[in-house]
Order: structure tokens, then sequence, then C-alpha cells
């Protein structure tokens, strides 16, 4: 009886054992799934945006918002993380990106194969042409080849310095396109700005005396940016921007900001910047 009972208890035990183990090994595998992916907050979306590029992204009342904002938290609300935007100077946020300060720049960065060298990157999530504008009542520029000389403003280490490089050879750095273009109403402070055709038209909306010359040079992809040690998350990104795509809440706020959505554009014959 007594041997009976010894068995009985060791079974036990061993049934025991097993369904622990089974548990760990349950859990260590769901764990293994929802963090393929690798983040500097734990349960939170951290992505980095200049902070001063509106409408893409601004403080407004000691609060970070704007349409690159917006995709951010809805993004992380796909994924179902907290979201956490940061700032950082569009000149270095690439280096803050590979030094793993946050997860993922939404900073409307356009994808370029330079780029590409230092980070991965997402589908886009908007398109946007690459556009000169002057005073309005500068009828001296007309044209790229009239830049030749005059002073252009630009942010560095953006997609439009090179371009305003290869136009003239006297540029004003700015970190902010629109200090750029309010000073482009102020006599002979700087001649002319390149920036994205969306932030021009949203400050001539605005008030600024200001306007565009000819039509884009070119349309730029801006994607997230993503540390190439973190694929996952990358894959992770573009599922839920094309869940967001699908399901009308990235339309919705495309429209809440523009008015239209930033992703339906025709760009058959369109020079894509690379």
């Amino acid at each position: 009886m007594k041997k009976f009972t010894m068995m009985m208890l060791l079974l036990a035990v061993s049934v025991l054992v097993l369904a622990a183990c089974g548990s760990d090994e349950e859990k260590s595998t769901e764990s293994t799934d929802d963090t393929a992916y690798k983040l500097v907050n734990e349960g939170k979306f951290t992505f980095a945006a200049s902070g001063v590029y509106k409408p893409f992204s601004y403080e407004e009342d000691g609060e970070l918002t704007g349409f690159d904002i917006e995709i951010g938290n809805a993004l992380a609300e796909k994924m179902g993380l907290e979201a956490n935007p940061v700032t950082n100077p569009f000149e270095t946020i690439l280096q803050g990106l590979v030094g793993n300060k946050f997860d993922a720049i939404i900073g409307s960065m356009a994808y370029t194969k330079e780029r590409a060298e230092q980070a991965d990157f997402t589908e886009p999530y908007y398109y946007s042409g690459g556009m000169i504008f002057v005073a309005k009542d500068n009828d001296d520029i007309t044209s790229p080849e009239d830049l030749k000389g005059k002073k252009i403003g630009v942010i560095a280490q953006s997609t439009y310095e090179e371009s305003a490089k290869e136009l003239s050879d006297d540029l004003q750095y700015y970190t902010s396109d629109v200090v750029a273009l309010k000073d482009l109403t102020v006599k002979g402070r700087i001649d002319a700005v390149i920036t994205a055709d969306i932030v021009g038209f949203e400050a001539i909306e605005n008030g600024f005396e200001i306007k565009e010359v000819d039509k884009p040079m070119w349309v730029e992809q801006p994607s997230i940016a993503v540390n190439k040690e973190n694929p996952e998350l990358t894959k992770a990104l573009d599922e839920a921007l094309k869940e967001m795509i699908d399901d009308g809440t990235y339309a919705e706020i495309s429209e809440k900001w523009f008015g239209r959505n930033l992703l339906d554009i025709d760009l058959e014959g369109v020079e894509l910047l690379e």
C-alpha cells in the first residue's frame, strides 16, 4: 500500500513538472512572438521628429502634434503599444536612431539610397514634391536656373540641401522651414527656399507673402526609418501602416491635416527622388 501511494505521489509530481514545463515553453513562445522586435522602452513605441516642421510635427500648448505625430500615435495603437513621441534636431536625427535613442523616425524623412545605408525604411507613408518658393513680389526667379548665385535657404541634412548646392554656392542653413519661409518676406535676407510643396502651401494658407516657382522638381517618398538591427520592427510597422490604410485610419488623419489623402497621387512619369 505504501509502495502504491509512493508511486501515485511520484506520478502526480511528474505531471505537475511536465505541466509547468509546458506552461514555461508556451509562455516563452508567446513572449518571443509578442516581442520579436526590440524597443528602447518596454511597452512603448518611441519615435522621433524634429518638432519644428509645421504642420507635420510641432509643439502646441506644450504638446507635440502634427501629421507625423498622429501617424506615429496610430501606429503604436495598432501594435498595442504606448505612443512616446520625442524630438531631435533633424540634422542629427539619423545618428540618434543608430545610437538607439529611439525606435524609429517618423519625421518626414524621405527615403534615399544614401540614407538606406544607415537605416531601414518602411513603405512611404506619404508623397511630397521638392519645390522652390520665393517672396510674392519676386519676379526675377521663375525657374531653377534663375537661382544661380542667389542665396537659398535650406534645412541642413535634408534632401533639399544637395539640390540647393547644385543650383547655387550661396546657402543659408536653417533648423526650421517655417523660419526660412518667413525670412523670404524680409527684404535682402534670402532669395529663395527649397522645401516640401506641402509645407510651402501651408505657409501661404497661413498668410505668408510667398509663392511657388514652376512645378515640383521631383517627388520624394517620406518613410519611417528604423535601426538596421531591428528588421522585425520594420516589418511590424509596414503591417500596421497597411492596416491603417485599409481601414481608413490613414485617410482620416491625412484629411484632417491636409484636406486630402497624401498617398493618393499619380506617380506615372514622375521622377521619384532616390
